[in-house]
């Protein structure tokens, strides 16, 4: 080896662990954090941990800003897992697994028709990775880049991502920055910030797959009870693109939550083409909450273990899709193999297909302009 090349690999080596700052023990959800340590593209990636006073701890990787862990007290004290994820970063790499568990999505979260939007005349392609659409920014997007580390305390996260000009084909330099807070009544509020430098579109959510019976070896989510603030939702087409209609939930009742009830209770009605254009739920509810983050959009509760929890946002919309195609194909934390709906997603988000359809609300952000979204995950026990 040569000299310049062995000084390279010990610098390398030294940013390596100069930058990962977790202590060796493993996390109270058995992670270890060495095993969140490596290189990617060139960016060192590690395991952050954040622990309130009541005991709940949440972790999460650098690699895609991913929430790894999220341990909760179920009715008897006993903490549980919620989320699934990987025990290790490789596990996350897109070689080895293309998926998104608990991913912060950029730059577009949903999809865009056939990848192809206007902006101020001009048109632009982006990448198309599924069904001819451009899904979660394509197959480049946010949650296969290393964030930096901004800052990181017992409770907060903060990660930034400098994204240039013609990133998979998305015009303009944008700054972005999410930070994870875990607040003392055991809520883990995630909220997005970004800046351009030309006009530019953008839509952020998390892709955490939750569970809150914590063992999703063992129950699907089918039992769990939920509860949605919406009257109306978006339908799609056997592609999964919204077709520009609003539609009232009086006319679709597989898809009212209004009152809370089973998520497992239509979800394989053949008679209604949504959920056989979906196989499930895959659409996205227009709330109710005139974007107010103080009112709850929706409500999940495990009978099983007693576990609540109450999703907050700004955002006019949330896409809340049901594990259908987990196919027993990924083995994720402690050896368990993620099978058909072993896990349901809340993705707070603009409409999916916005920037083609000016009648919702606009996913355009200017230079001098910063775009703010925000998502709460609030959790509680119902005896």
């Amino acid at each position: 080896m040569k000299k310049s090349s062995l000084f390279s690999f010990v610098a390398l080596a030294a940013v390596v662990l100069a930058s990962c700052s977790n202590p060796a023990a493993l996390t109270r959800s058995g992670l270890n954090p060495a095993d969140f340590e490596s290189v990617y593209d060139g960016s060192q990636t590690c395991l952050h941990t954040l622990v309130n006073s009541s005991g709940m701890e949440v972790c999460i990787t650098n690699f895609g800003g991913r929430v790894v862990s999220v341990m909760v007290p179920d009715r008897d004290g006993a903490f549980r897992d919620v989320v699934l994820g990987f025990d290790k970063v490789s596990d996350y790499f897109p070689e080895n697994n293309k998926t998104d568990f608990g991913a912060s999505i950029g730059r577009y979260a949903n999809r865009i028709n056939q990848g192809r939007f206007t902006l101020d005349g001009v048109e632009y392609q982006l990448p198309q990775n599924n069904f001819g659409h451009c899904l979660h920014g394509g197959p480049q997007g946010w949650q296969y880049k290393v964030y930096d580390v901004i800052s990181h305390s017992d409770t907060t996260l903060v990660l930034g991502l400098d994204s240039p000009d013609g990133d998979s084909s998305f015009p303009g330099a944008v700054h972005a920055e999410v930070t994870f807070t875990l607040q003392a009544d055991n809520t883990l509020d995630i909220s997005y910030k970004a800046s351009c430098d030309k006009p530019t579109i953008i839509n952020m959510t998390n892709h955490s797959y939750f569970n809150l019976s914590g063992e999703p070896d063992k129950h699907t989510v089918c039992e769990q009870i939920l509860q949605i603030n919406s009257s109306s939702f978006t339908p799609v087409d056997s592609t999964f693109m919204t077709t520009g209609e609003i539609a009232s939930l009086d006319e679709w009742p597989d898809f009212d939550f209004r009152t809370p009830k089973a998520i497992g209770k239509d979800i394989d009605n053949r008679d209604d083409i949504q959920i056989v254009n979906a196989d499930g739920y895959d659409h996205n509810w227009v709330l109710d909450t005139d974007r107010s983050f103080e009112a709850v959009a929706l409500s999940i509760v495990c009978p099983s273990t007693g576990i609540r929890m109450d999703v907050h946002t700004d955002e006019p919309g949330i896409q809340i899709y049901s594990g259908n195609f987990l196919d027993s194909s990924v083995t994720g934390k402690k050896g368990i193999v993620y099978a058909r709906r072993t896990a349901i997603c809340f993705e707070s988000q603009k409409y999916p297909d916005s920037p083609n359809k000016t009648q919702w609300p606009s996913p355009v952000l200017r230079p001098g302009e910063t775009y703010t979204s925000r998502c709460a995950y609030s959790f509680s026990v119902e005896k």
